[in-house]
């Protein structure tokens, strides 16, 4: 079985986790996937956003040649580009009437002029909370899109202006495996900052999911056709709103439900196998950098 996809702490934390339970996993890039799996064998899809948030990384298109060789693909490209593609998740969760927050495509200024402040601009395809500007006023939505008209994100995608659901302070990220939520945390925004996300300064704390928020995050991994994902809900209004879907969530024993390991959770859900195969532990990655690949950070 083989992780594929680019060097990412998670993978190596997923490999490590997953040979202690008698999986026999291994990190594999692109190139390497197509040469060692085979019919039979798993290949679970791990491909982030570039860090230039201009797309995805490259070689995602693997997956779906491992699909046609006969390989069970666990997130299949078609997912993680949902996942990736904020402009897809907001047009598939909204086909489905899933609570997400009103998003409009923007070229230009003039195309976000009647979207009514307070809204959050942000890259078509992003993470780590880079790039995420919150604007309370017409005027400073204007600002924003001038600030980042000539960012490499922007001139291919344009930007995606959402209104903002009212910040509470932290949010709920699920992590759904094969239907099931297999993990949880509370991401709590450091102080004076709205952004949860760890890389710009939150931290995660141990969470007990209720009910309605695990139904709404596997629902959200069923629209998009994801086999293991993040979700990430805001409390509003009572219940919760779907704010994004990760297809390549860092996670850690942080997230354990109890005294569920999440590592171990993730692979009875997945069914993965634990009898030898083709593909021996030996065989890592790494070797070739990829191009814009994320550096190790957490979000």
């Amino acid at each position: 079985m083989g992780i594929v996809g680019w060097p990412q702490e998670t993978n190596a934390r997923i490999v490590a986790a997953w040979r202690d339970l008698g999986v026999t996993a291994g990190m594999l890039l692109p190139a390497e996937a197509r040469l060692l799996l085979g019919r039979h064998d798993v290949g679970v899809g791990r491909f982030d956003v570039r860090e230039s948030l201009d797309g995805v990384q490259p070689g995602i298109e693997i997956l779906t040649e491992l699909e046609r060789d006969g390989v069970r693909v666990v997130n299949r490209a078609e997912a993680l580009l949902n996942a990736h593609d904020k402009l897809r998740t907001a047009r598939l969760l909204g086909d489905a009437d899933l609570p997400h927050p009103k998003t409009r495509h923007v070229r230009s200024l003039e195309d976000a002029t009647d979207m009514a402040p307070p809204v959050v601009v942000k890259p078509r395809f992003g993470s780590w909370g880079t790039d995420v500007f919150r604007c309370e006023t017409s005027l400073e939505i204007a600002q924003t899109l001038a600030a980042v008209r000539s960012r490499p994100w922007f001139v291919k995608h344009g930007a995606l202006v959402q209104e903002l659901v009212p910040p509470v302070g932290y949010d709920l990220r699920l992590v759904v495996a094969a239907g099931q939520v297999v993990g949880a945390v509370q991401r709590a925004a450091r102080a004076g900052e709205w952004r949860t996300n760890v890389a710009i300064g939150g931290t995660r704390r141990p969470a007990r999911p209720p009910h309605e928020a695990c139904a709404l995050g596997v629902m959200a991994a069923a629209i998009i056709g994801a086999d293991l994902v993040g979700v990430d809900l805001l409390p509003a209004a009572g219940g919760y709103v779907v704010l994004e879907l990760n297809g390549a969530v860092e996670f850690d024993r942080t997230y354990d439900l109890g005294d569920a390991n999440v590592f171990a959770a993730a692979a009875a859900a997945l069914h993965l196998p634990r009898l030898p195969i083709r593909l021996r532990p030996t065989i890592s990655s790494g070797r070739t950098p990829a191009p814009s690949r994320p550096k190790s950070r957490v979000s």
